[in-house]
């Protein structure tokens, strides 16, 4: 039997129905090969890193258990998100869907593909809130519990929403 690793992975949507976006992606998460999903966070609404001039996004962070490789998790969820329509027109910009691979257990990687943890997750609260409601126990590869990185950030008009919002 392979070995099953913990991965989170962050959801966002801000374009043609955001909302629907993010849930078909927690459905299709659950159907990647040797992957299934445990658990998702409440889906938040937050508005746009970087350029401003787009819609407010539509975030949720979900637990997968797979016997995949970070590198092939990654493969899976670029392949996802082309699925969606994805286009990477300009950094920050808006998206049919993003999907971030957060961590994968308590690896720490750094490769022109991939680095985990992903490098800008601490600093997000859109990220990290949901995170830390989501697995209160957790802590990152360092250490620290995600619920106090959590409680640190500015929640910047980040809002908990309903699936029909």
């Amino acid at each position: 039997m392979s070995r099953r690793y913990r991965a989170w992975i962050g959801l966002g949507s801000n374009l043609d129905g955001p909302h629907e976006h993010v849930e078909r992606a927690l459905a299709e998460l659950d159907a990647l090969p040797l992957t299934r999903r445990r658990q998702a966070s409440p889906r938040y609404a937050s508005r746009p890193v970087g350029p401003a001039d787009q819609p407010d996004f539509v975030n949720a962070v979900a637990e997968l258990e797979t016997a995949l490789s970070p590198l092939a998790l990654l493969d899976q969820l670029q392949a996802l998100e082309q699925r969606h329509g994805r286009v990477r027109a300009r950094r920050w910009g808006p998206r049919t869907l993003d999907l971030d691979l957060l961590l994968h257990d308590d690896r720490q990687l750094a490769t022109p593909r991939l680095v985990l943890p992903h490098p800008e997750m601490t600093r997000r609260a859109f990220v990290m809130i949901p995170l830390a409601e989501l697995a209160p126990e957790l802590r990152l590869p360092d250490g620290r519990p995600v619920t106090r990185v959590a409680a640190r950030l500015e929640a910047d008009g980040l809002r908990q929403v309903l699936p029909d919002a």
